[in-house]
């Protein structure tokens, strides 16, 4: 279980004195228990892996946009330590899809679905979250998306 393996990471890193995995994990697991409680509050038990997935590919995303800002603002230190929290996060992700499989996946998931137009993206994007949660890049596979059904 993927909550397990985070747990772990952070037991791991606090034996070795690894400052910037501490640091991340206890991010993670912060945003775990946020998550936790939100869907206690909806009545469920506490959230799955693929919730979990979503939600680290939702911290990459957060970093990555503060990444950008960073360098806009001159600040590669603060640059390099959300790339570092990128990196450690990462770790608890299945490999990523590269864009050749990205292609794929969306070309078998609009032909699933019977996309024929951009009306139809919701439809196509919900089955590619269904099936790639966590092993995908979803503002890939939209753009992807959009393009492939502009053409049809």
């Amino acid at each position: 279980m993927l909550r397990d393996k985070i747990q772990s990471g952070l037991k791991q890193a606090m034996k070795a004195g690894q400052v910037a995995e501490i640091a991340t994990l206890r991010l993670i697991t912060a945003a775990l228990k946020d998550k936790d409680i939100a869907a206690r509050g909806k009545g469920e038990a506490a959230i799955g892996d693929e919730a979990i997935l979503a939600m680290l590919q939702t911290m990459i995303k957060q970093r990555q946009e503060s990444i950008r800002l960073y360098r806009d603002g001159k600040r590669e230190d603060l640059a390099e330590a959300e790339e570092e929290q990128i990196r450690i996060i990462r770790t608890f992700l299945p490999e990523q899809m590269d864009e050749a499989g990205i292609t794929k996946a969306v070309a078998d998931a609009i032909a699933e679905v019977g996309a024929k137009s951009v009306k139809d993206m919701g439809k196509v994007m919900g089955l590619l979250k269904t099936k790639y949660s966590g092993r995908m890049d979803f503002t890939i596979a939209s753009t992807a998306v959009k393009q492939t059904l502009l053409k049809a």
